[in-house]
């Protein structure tokens, strides 16, 4: 059963009831914005199962959140919509082949999860038009059926997945992460001295900068501008072509270490310093705005406070509440296992049985090497075909010859400007106009070398691209039904304690997940992050010989767990 939510000009909500065979009652009901929270909260009581149905969770999740109501299942849209609309599986729905219309423009989001803040939005409806969510929700369901069994199967999961991820980030940001802001500022006076006054310096940034002028003996120069620096390493006699830090380590001369320890600092200091911690710290709590399905792929963005990028510097910080744990989960060579499920690569699947993957491709004697098996599986996923990645390819593909043929057949066929797809039928877009006519260009009369060269450059780029694609969308599906499995069980567990006094999910980073919960409950927890991730590895890959292990830490804060 679906009830699908519409927000009417004048403020109420107005659902409709949708069966499963498609029928609709006659007559909606509608709710004062008053009685909507307490209708949803009465309906997840009395109608478990029942599927939510509406525009944005982003939107309409975080005011029923703020009213203490839960929600367990939804269909998101609009992030449904963009899967929908560009997979190759239903490239020949009515959705996908519609003009671009309301659904494909973004949706003004509130800030705040306050309980108005879903019927204080400054704009009603997003440009391009009035979305009709019963239209869309119909017109989806069509896209899906238009889809052969196996891929209905798979797109329906996706879009599942999906929507429970929308749940999920909501939730992540009203829970939000625990900090420490007190230690978070010992931690930077300590790295870089007292806090200076607003447009100077740290004291220990400064002393930093002066070593590394006195070195280079150029003069003034600005290490914030990239152009600057690299004249001043240049004239220093420095041949650095950019000031990348693993390109400086190369060079021997006496500014190069304080000049990579000055970067460091620098780093800290605008992405997570004073600053950072006035921002985005209140009460305790980091509490980011996350974007499911933010990146291409799939993958997880975040809007404000460099959330998927915590440097270990600061994670000292991030401590649990008296009383309470951190469970950190980390997923074990996410990708190339992903890889092996995905290309059915049987052995490769034995290689990872029950160990690590790279010391299992040792074990079997395909490379020599840890180290050299993980530099050449991270190539054959990235597209690196030079150095020791490229020596390393051939002695790959004779060990694995269906995986790496996988994502061989991934780049020739973004080579060729052609999509390809996930798992779960997540497809990669186009690439651009610019690719395509340069290409056109370069198979043209007119066409010359340099044309030639130029063309072939950007089609092995975007080749690159879309065998990555490939590998790294399908762990992106793994992640969030992990996630999603780990949500249904920790509410159970719960057992109808509000969200943030019971074990919930605080934090997301592609393959690693921390879960905050009362000490008691730890090692339990733990087992439900393990059985959760066998559970994703089953609903993708079914019966496939490939383990999903994951690594977990309890912690009273986050720095411990690594």
């Amino acid at each position: 059963m679906h009830l699908v939510a519409q927000r009417l000009p004048d403020g109420r909500v107005s659902v409709a009831r949708i069966h499963d065979d498609g029928g609709a009652q006659a007559r909606a009901e509608t709710l004062s914005r008053e009685d909507w929270p307490l209708f949803v909260a009465r309906t997840e009581r009395d109608e478990p199962g029942i599927r939510w149905v509406w525009d944005d969770t982003a939107a309409w999740y975080p005011p029923l959140l703020a009213a203490g109501v839960r929600v367990a299942r939804c269909v998101d849209l609009r992030l449904c919509h963009a899967i929908l609309r560009s997979s190759t599986d239903t490239s020949e729905s009515s959705l996908a082949t519609a003009p671009a219309g309301p659904w494909d423009a973004p949706i003004i989001q509130p800030r705040e999860a306050d309980a108005g803040a879903l019927f204080d939005l400054v704009a009603d409806e997003p440009a391009g038009g009035e979305r009709d969510p019963l239209a869309e929700f119909e017109a989806q369901r069509a896209a899906v059926a238009s889809a052969t069994a196996d891929a209905r199967s798979r797109l329906s999961l996706l879009i599942a997945a999906e929507s429970a991820g929308a749940l999920i980030a909501s939730e992540m940001t009203f829970a939000g992460l625990p900090w420490d802001a007190r230690r978070h500022d010992d931690l930077l006076v300590e790295m870089l001295g007292p806090r200076p006054a607003p447009g100077v310096r740290p004291r220990v940034l400064q002393e930093v900068l002066d070593e590394v002028t006195a070195a280079l003996d150029v003069g003034a120069f600005s290490p914030e501008s990239p152009g600057e620096l690299l004249r001043a390493l240049q004239s220093a006699g420095i041949p650095a072509t950019s000031t990348r830090s693993w390109e400086l380590k190369q060079f021997e001369h006496p500014a190069i270490a304080p000049l990579l320890r000055y970067k460091k600092l620098a780093r800290l200091h605008t992405a997570n310093g004073w600053n950072w911690l006035d921002q985005w710290i209140h009460d305790g709590r980091f509490r980011p705005t996350y974007v499911p399905g933010g990146v291409v792929t799939g993958r997880w963005a975040s809007d404000g406070g460099g959330a998927l990028q915590l440097p270990h510097q600061i994670r000292s910080a991030v401590v649990a509440d008296p009383g309470w744990r951190f469970v950190v989960a980390d997923a074990a060579q996410l990708e190339p296992r992903i890889l092996s499920a995905i290309s059915g690569d049987a052995a490769m699947a034995t290689a990872a049985r029950g160990v690590d993957l790279y010391d299992g491709m040792v074990r079997t004697g395909a490379i020599d090497t840890r180290a050299h098996a993980k530099v050449a599986m991270l190539g054959a996923m990235y597209g690196a075909t030079t150095g020791e990645s490229g020596r390393l390819l051939p002695r790959l593909t004779r060990a694995y010859p269906q995986a790496i043929g996988f994502v061989e057949a991934a780049a020739r066929a973004g080579e060729r400007g052609e999509r390809v797809s996930t798992r779960l039928g997540r497809s990669s877009p186009l690439p651009g106009r610019a690719w395509r006519e340069l290409q056109q260009q370069a198979s043209g009369d007119a066409s010359s070398e340099a044309i030639g060269r130029r063309a072939r450059t950007e089609a092995r780029n975007w080749g690159r691209f879309t065998r990555n694609f490939v590998v790294q969308g399908t762990a992106a599906e793994w992640a969030l039904c992990w996630m999603a499995s780990l949500r249904t069980r920790l509410a159970h567990l719960a057992g109808g304690a509000p969200l943030t006094r019971s074990a919930h999910l605080v934090f997301f980073l592609h393959d690693e997940i921390v879960v905050h919960c009362p000490e008691s409950q730890a090692e339990r927890v733990a087992e439900l992050v393990r059985e959760s991730a066998a559970e994703a590895g089953r609903l993708i890959f079914g019966r496939a010989p490939v383990d999903f292990p994951v690594t977990t830490a309890v912690v009273a804060s986050y720095d411990q767990a690594k």
